[in-house]
């Protein structure tokens, strides 16, 4: 009998959106690769000890080169359906004439460079009817920008999807599903704690909006409940 599990794999897996959408995509039957930063124990190991073997523990910190082609050596062979960055950081709600130089190139290398690293270097592994997703954000979205704040937050995620947009385009035959997914506003330290939304109310919208889309190729840029974000 053909197995027709799908694989995962989960890069910053190790809480939050993350840690979710790895344990909703088990629910909904995946074989799931997640990866986490450092060798401290996180919630992914505890999810990993009642997966039943179908959850697999990587490491990798996303901003090194080295360890993303290390991580694509150790994947070799392996196929995978699903590729989904959900890595970024906040530093604060700073106008952008006072962020300091080391902060912007942090946040926009974490946010925008190295998500785009990790899709050229991981994407290959993806079936040519698989997805690549990459977290973003409607704070990303030009067009939604009324109210300004978080400039260097809006602006990196600015940036990703632009950086998706040219990866899109520089594959244009490429059959694989390319998504930008808008989560909601969400309760993570990055959310803060007035967001309208838990990660139990986000991650299965994320989870059935990756669903979806599998077969459908090209660039999305779509939230949480499928609906098109404008650019």
């Amino acid at each position: 009998m053909t197995d027709t599990r799908k694989t995962a794999l989960v890069i910053g897996a190790s809480r939050t959106l993350g840690l979710g959408l790895a344990a909703e995509l088990l629910r909904r039957g995946w074989d799931v690769i997640g990866t986490v930063r450092g060798g401290t124990r996180t919630g992914l190991h505890d999810l990993a000890d009642t997966s039943g073997g179908r959850l697999t523990v990587e490491h990798l910190e996303m901003t090194d080169p080295e360890q993303t082609a290390a991580l694509r050596d150790r994947l070799a062979g392996r196929t995978l359906d699903l590729l989904f960055v959900n890595a970024a950081v906040t530093r604060g709600d700073l106008p952008i004439g006072e962020v300091p130089t080391d902060m912007f190139t942090e946040v926009m290398v974490t946010n925008a460079l190295s998500p785009m690293r990790v899709v050229d270097v991981l994407g290959p592994l993806v079936a040519p009817a698989g997805t690549i997703g990459v977290m973003s954000s409607d704070q990303g979205s030009i067009t939604l920008n009324t109210d300004g704040g978080q400039d260097l937050y809006r602006a990196s995620k600015s940036a990703l999807n632009q950086l998706m947009r040219c990866h899109a385009a520089r594959h244009a035959a490429d059959t694989r599903t390319l998504l930008l997914m808008d989560p909601g506003w969400v309760r993570t330290e990055l959310g803060g704690p007035e967001a309208e939304l838990s990660v139990e109310e986000s991650v299965p919208g994320v989870a059935e909006t990756i669903e979806r889309h599998r077969g459908k190729p090209g660039l999305h840029f779509v939230d949480h409940r499928g609906n098109v974000v404008p650019w």
